[in-house]
């Protein structure tokens, strides 16, 4: 049976295969965030997915908080001291009161087929059974997983696990940024470059927008500084809508300079696509859509792309197809019923 190595409260992992020098461990130190990258950035490439991982945004997801101890939340697993496989998990309470226990992780290429993956994951929900157990019995709660149509493997294994797909993702990209549509922004709003003592009022406006959407859930100082320090953090692209001292919409712009390269491609994204309520329905969306396509353009990019939630109640699928985005590909939350 492999164990893992001593760490606070940590189970053993009776689920394991038997593979010689197999070691289940947590996540110690910086130290282990390289190892980390490499087999996210294997998987990656393995499944078609073009996220690619680097030590100071995986460092970011590290850093502790309410509901994420990396000591105890993350682990590692080794094989004769080679880092094979890694995962993380934490939670939250959603606004609709049900509680949702998230977990992540990924086994490299080699590795996989062997058990490691299926001993993982049970490793991460015992672990999150243990977190709920201090949590109110009598709401719903759910184990979740979000997975890309191109990781079929992980797919047939959480489905034999007893998740089902409840909510549906596109990635969405408008191959040219020629031809962008006129779209005058609605009387009485005017877009005003940022400053930085507007980035809380701008975030918490995009906070308020979101509470509309499908597991929505209350955002924290921690994932206000996350935000702040993100590497692609550039208020110079974003389009922001006031009226008065009201933040009416935002879209941000941003470049993800590592991927570009990686992928040899000049592409933008369209991000925080947030109207607040008492300006909806008037075209403001659109406008900033148009507004922020022609600043990624300005800078020398040749296409944008967007995330968007196929069921998204604001019709927002509908709008980026009107203004030349296409469904590239799909990915879905998958949950189980914690009981």
């Amino acid at each position: 049976m492999a164990i893992l190595e001593p760490s606070p409260r940590m189970p053993d992992v009776p689920d394991a295969p038997v593979i010689p020098g197999l070691v289940f461990r947590g996540f110690r130190s910086e130290s282990d965030l390289p190892s980390i990258v490499a087999i996210y950035n294997a998987c990656a490439e393995a499944d078609r997915s073009e996220e690619v991982s680097t030590v100071a945004g995986i460092a970011d997801r590290y850093r502790p908080s309410h509901n994420f101890d990396p000591h105890r939340d993350a682990f590692i697993v080794e094989v004769n001291g080679e880092a094979v496989a890694t995962g993380r998990l934490w939670w939250r309470k959603e606004d609709s009161g049900t509680y949702v226990y998230v977990h992540v992780g990924g086994v490299r290429p080699e590795w996989r087929r062997k058990g490691i993956g299926r001993a993982l994951l049970r490793l991460k929900e015992r672990r999150l059974r243990e977190i709920a157990a201090a949590h109110p019995q009598d709401v719903p709660r759910f184990f979740q997983v979000f997975l890309a149509d191109s990781e079929t493997g992980t797919q047939a294994l959480v489905r034999s696990e007893g998740y089902t797909p409840v909510r549906f993702f596109f990635e969405m990209v408008r191959p040219t940024l020629g031809d962008i549509a006129d779209a005058p922004l609605p009387d009485g709003l005017e877009v005003r470059p940022v400053q930085p003592d507007h980035y809380r009022t701008i975030w918490e406006a995009i906070q308020e927008a979101f509470q509309d959407h499908w597991g929505a859930f209350p955002a924290t100082e921690w994932h206000y500084q996350n935000w702040l320090n993100d590497p692609n953090f550039d208020p110079a692209l974003w389009q922001v809508a006031w009226d008065g001292d009201q933040v009416a919409g935002t879209v941000l712009g941003v470049i993800n300079a590592v991927e570009n390269e990686r992928f040899q491609r000049k592409r933008g994204w369209v991000e925080d696509v947030a109207v607040r309520r008492p300006w909806r329905k008037r075209g403001l969306a659109r406008a900033l859509i148009a507004q922020t396509l022609h600043a990624l353009k300005e800078r020398g990019l040749a296409e944008a792309a967007l995330g968007v939630d196929t069921e998204n109640l604001t019709g927002a699928l509908g709008l980026y197809e009107s203004v030349g985005f296409r469904a590239v590909k799909r990915s879905a939350a998958y949950r189980k019923p914690l009981t």
